[in-house]
């Protein structure tokens, strides 16, 4: 054990016991953060026990809602092509969890263990994965140097590495270099993700440059006849024009409103739908909806069994409904760039045949901002101002905009590919495993 992993493990053993039962005797008074705790604490569930003599057995960590969305194309790759494979999810959000649940019905699907030994150990002496694969930038010391030290090849996958998040690995780079020894190989997203891995210590004889999944999975799931049924689930008629803006954070909702308010005076019957990054800001939304006096509706109070919406303005409270919702949207605006929080991934909406409207700050999908740009599909907008001109112009030349959403599109789909990309080297991993 080097010494930096030596101090790394002491200080997060020593946050652990001094922060746990305090923590354990909240959770049990308040009754949250109960689920999954076991789990996080490494005593995974018994059916894991009891179907690990399969293999070969891959273990992939998806810690939040991204990732899984990452990790799906993936894994329909590795089904596919290596059929005899068990595979188990790993998560460390509950949406995350929430989704993973949903998507893969036949996988075992788990909460993470926390980054300290203990329950390190002692999950993947439960799993006992041939393959350990973390996707986009889930470096966790323990986890890994644990791994490496149990024989478990591992791999970062889909790997992203942005502009804000290296500026806090250089400072620990010593302590990186280290930690990333124990990765067997790293397969990036693009050139960029590949040279800031390196220079957080990675061995460049490992890194490949593999393209993004996330392509693939959304292309797959813009399915034709969609918008159709989400327009009814709505009550929107069929050239209502809609106005999504999805992945909002905090200071956004009141620029996103001033935008509106202007459009609206010129298309009166624009539907505005908020979509806030996490629902549990939503009594906050609602409060600034309430002051400003803008008639609404949440989307719990709307179904197909009679609860017509007819507010102007949708606030979503649901979960996993964005990327469907972006196939009614006239203008789509992706969130958390309007302020600086890295952004949110603008395909989900150029899937549709949409242009995508941004903010300033996109340092965390400068790829997929400038696959948009390149087509003329992406427009960075500065403030409320310029977003309400550039979005009556929109409005205002319906063709040109038709048209530029479809090159968005077909851009999209010459980027297929990275998925059976990054499944290739999980697979070269599995095989030189058994050699």
């Amino acid at each position: 054990m080097n010494l930096l992993y030596a101090g790394y493990t002491a200080l997060t053993s020593g946050a652990f016991l001094t922060c746990f039962p305090p923590f354990l005797l909240y959770s049990r008074l308040s009754g949250r953060f109960q689920r999954g705790l076991k789990e996080r604490l490494g005593f995974l569930p018994g059916s894991i026990l009891r179907r690990r003599s399969a293999t070969p057995r891959i273990w992939m960590h998806a810690s939040s809602l991204g990732e899984v969305k990452g990790a799906e194309a993936i894994i329909e790759d590795l089904s596919r092509r290596s059929p005899g494979c068990e595979i188990i999810l790993s998560t460390t959000t509950e949406h995350g969890n929430a989704l993973a649940r949903e998507r893969f019905k036949d996988l075992a699907v788990v909460y993470a263990p926390i980054d300290f030994i203990i329950p390190v150990r002692n999950a993947l002496s439960i799993v006992r994965p041939d393959v350990m694969v973390f996707l986009e930038t889930e470096i966790w010391p323990a986890w890994l140097m644990e791994a490496h030290r149990k024989g478990i090849r591992t791999a970062l996958v889909n790997g992203r590495i942005s502009i804000r998040s290296i500026q806090r690995y250089r400072k620990f780079r010593a302590f990186f270099r280290e930690v990333l020894r124990n990765v067997s190989a790293f397969s990036m997203i693009n050139r960029e993700d590949a040279d800031r891995i390196v220079e957080m210590g990675a061995d460049p004889q490992k890194v490949d440059v593999r393209g993004n999944a996330k392509y693939d999975l959304l292309i797959r799931k813009a399915r034709l006849g969609l918008e159709n049924a989400v327009r009814k689930k709505l009550n929107l008629h069929s050239s209502q024009l809609v106005f999504v803006a999805g992945s909002t954070r905090e200071g956004e909702e009141e620029i996103v409103l001033n935008v509106y308010e202007r459009i609206v005076k010129h298309f009166p019957d624009m539907v505005l739908i908020i979509a806030p990054r996490h629902i549990v800001r939503a009594p906050q939304i609602e409060s600034l909806l309430k002051r400003r006096k803008v008639e609404y509706q949440l989307r719990t109070e709307i179904s197909e069994e009679g609860r017509l919406r007819t507010k102007p303005v949708v606030l979503l409270n649901t979960f996993g409904e964005l990327f469907e919702l972006y196939s009614v949207g006239s203008i789509n605006y992706c969130g958390a760039s309007l302020v600086p929080l890295g952004g949110q991934n603008p395909l989900e909406a150029a899937a549709w045949g949409k242009m995508v409207f941004y903010g300033p700050h996109m340092e965390d999908f400068l790829d997929a901002k400038g696959l948009l740009e390149n087509v003329g599909a992406g427009i960075e907008v500065e403030d409320a101002e310029a977003f309400a001109e550039k979005g009556l112009w929109v409005l205002s030349h319906p063709r040109e905009a038709e048209d530029y959403g479809r090159r968005a599109r077909e851009a999209l789909v010459r980027n297929q590919g990275a998925a059976e990309k990054h499944a290739d080297v999980i697979l070269r991993l599995l095989r030189s495993r058994t050699k």
